[in-house]
């Protein structure tokens, strides 16, 4: 068991890194979105490079954490808590049941929305900024479940992060 903590606590550093750098990459976004509404075809055409950037950035890390969130933290949380699960199913399941989601739907939508915008953008730029606008939106619902995820770790390894 002692392991798969150690494990698990250096996944959470990588993550931990993903996660700064997304909070970085959102203010910048905000700071933008201040002056022109980033997400309108038109406007978003306008755009700096540099500020084209700092979306693609965003939608990286965005899909980072949630990958990582998915694939290596949920299952690692039960193994380390005890919870028995099967299938990814089940282990959605199981971390909503734990508060760590706050819903299976929620997390679906996210999901779905990231997986459209790695896939069509940007042959179709309109829903491709809709989508971008999602994830930019969603930024505190997936703060949530990395922050979630974290405390519900330590309730489980005394240790600090």
């Amino acid at each position: 068991m002692h392991n798969k903590k150690e494990i698990l606590k250096k996944r959470f550093k990588k993550l931990e890194r993903h996660y700064s750098a997304l909070k970085d990459y959102k203010q910048l976004i905000d700071n933008i979105r201040l002056q022109k509404d980033i997400f309108q075809e038109d406007v978003f055409k306008t755009l700096e490079v540099q500020e084209k950037a700092v979306l693609d950035a965003y939608l990286k890390r965005f899909s980072s954490i949630q990958d990582f969130l998915g694939a290596k933290i949920f299952s690692s949380l039960l193994e380390i808590s005890g919870i028995s699960y099967g299938k990814m199913s089940e282990v959605l399941y199981r971390v909503e049941k734990e508060e760590i989601i706050d819903s299976l739907d929620n997390w679906i939508e996210l999901r779905e929305i990231r997986n459209e915008l790695e896939h069509d953008y940007p042959e179709n730029l309109q829903q491709a900024l809709q989508d971008l606008k999602f994830c930019v939106d969603n930024f505190v619902k997936l703060e949530s479940y990395y922050l979630n995820s974290l405390d519900f770790a330590k309730r489980y390894i005394n240790e600090a992060f």
